[in-house]
């Protein structure tokens, strides 16, 4: 592991002056991207007396930050609420407002191309903004999900068309954000944060920064390395999950039960850590980053065959979960053209109001093409716009008893806390349970299909 050495020396005065400021809260930070990421680093940078603005081209997102009304559920509201009254967070669409701050973290999204390749725009569009209005004495971090060698190879070369240079001038880090929407156990202060700097002294500063409000700060070598450590943390579940997957669809083949095999096997002490199957993967992070790392691969005549394999059978899971239903049905003498089906859950996990990547979006397109009737229900997510593989507005329903029961087939794509699945059961005509949500459920079994 890397140590953080204390490189910068009396000489070097406008390193000097900055670690400063840090170390004394007097630096200004601003936050490009008031998202999952942004908003919760934002809140917490300012609850330890740092003055933070927040940047976003999305001018409702900034109302609402300026008027203390919280959209992100790992932000407490009190706590968004005291930071803005105390005039410790702003937000702006005014990116000339850059040239204040003495630190300036990046945090925006990082999807894939329809081709899935890395779509990096955002990346790019933000540091053409820093370069515009970047100054001597400014720490530039960036925190999106990206392939290794973004930092040096896109940011840089942006920024150093100012004229000054890195580690002497203006300092760059890259230290990927590890935010997990709805764990209540581990947050922004608590989780371990990587930090790799372009140079010595990048990485003292950077290091200093992330010390203010974070336990744990774990420095390595470079920016690469600690942006194929994201890449590699989401393509290890990612690859996982894939595994359980792919059991599951033998399992069903073979008559056995996927869950109590995994539960028996999750009780050995040592050697294995439990993964769930489902009906795919979703959220921003492990549908996406493997794919970042398969691409960068290839510049050096290198083809991640595993990984790779792994993405094929998570997006081949979803198929898998229609016919599921598709059979459940015929089971019943009922075909799924014209078919009422309704969706229990479509965020892409439990108790979260996140939609982003979620396999329910494709399932829904798919049962739709087939020429199912798609209604749903998802405490946390009220509408669905046509975007990220839905194609259609659509609102989700109240959990009736009417409703339940005039659905030819009740489909668990998430298995929200909230939801009395004893009732689903008794109420449905059938139920095809792709989280075992149904799992404590002790009448009408006969209802109920597992995947």
């Amino acid at each position: 592991m890397v140590t953080v050495k204390n490189v910068i020396t009396s000489e070097d005065v406008i390193a000097k002056a900055l670690k400063e400021k840090i170390l004394k809260h007097e630096a200004r930070i601003g936050v490009m991207g008031l998202g999952y990421v942004g908003l919760p680093l934002a809140v917490e940078k300012s609850k330890v007396g740092f003055s933070v603005i927040g940047f976003d081209i999305n001018s409702v997102r900034v109302d609402r930050v300026n008027a203390a009304d919280n959209y992100i559920g790992d932000v407490k509201d009190q706590d968004l609420k005291d930071m803005v009254g105390k005039g410790l967070l702003t937000a702006t669409t005014d990116f000339s407002r850059l040239a204040e701050c003495d630190v300036v973290i990046i945090c925006v999204p990082t999807p894939l191309t329809i081709t899935r390749d890395p779509d990096i725009s955002y990346i790019a569009a933000s540091s053409e903004k820093i370069a515009q209005y970047i100054r001597p004495g400014q720490l530039i971090t960036l925190e999106s999900t990206t392939y290794p060698g973004t930092t040096e190879e896109v940011i840089l070369p942006l920024l150093e068309k100012s004229g000054l240079k890195v580690g002497k001038d203006f300092f760059l880090a890259f230290s990927p954000e590890r935010v997990d929407p709805g764990n209540k156990r581990f947050s922004t202060k608590n989780t371990s944060k990587v930090v790799g700097g372009m140079t010595p002294i990048c990485l003292e500063i950077a290091y200093a920064l992330y010390m203010q409000t974070i336990t744990n700060v774990v420095p390595v070598s470079s920016p690469a390395a600690a942006e194929l450590t994201k890449v590699f943390e989401n393509t290890y579940r990612a690859v996982n999950i894939a595994m359980v997957n792919e059991l599951m669809m033998l399992c069903d083949r073979m008559g056995i039960d996927i869950w109590e095999v995994v539960e028996a096997a999750g009780t050995k002490p040592f050697g294995i850590q439990t993964f769930y199957p489902g009906p795919g993967v979703g959220g921003h992070c492990i549908p996406i980053d493997p794919f970042y790392l398969t691409w960068k691969a290839r510049e050096y005549d290198f083809h991640t065959r595993f990984i790779e394999l792994a993405g094929e059978i998570n997006v081949e899971v979803s198929y898998y979960v229609v016919n599921k239903l598709v059979r459940a049905l015929n089971s019943e003498n009922k075909s799924l053209k014209d078919a009422k089906i309704l969706v229990l859950g479509v965020a892409y996990k439990k108790d979260i109001d996140d939609v982003r990547e979620s396999p329910a979006l494709k399932i829904m397109e798919l049962l739709r093409k087939q020429g199912a009737n798609i209604s749903y229900h998802d405490p946390y997510i009220p509408v669905i716009e046509p975007h990220g593989g839905s194609t259609v507005h659509l609102e989700s329903v109240p959990l009736t008893d009417e409703v339940l029961s005039d659905a030819d087939g009740v489909l668990i794509l998430t298995d929200h806390s909230v939801v009395d699945y004893a009732r689903v059961a008794e109420k449905a005509k059938l139920v095809v349970d792709t989280r075992n949500a149904t799992k404590e459920v002790q009448e009408n079994r006969d209802k109920i299909a597992k995947i």
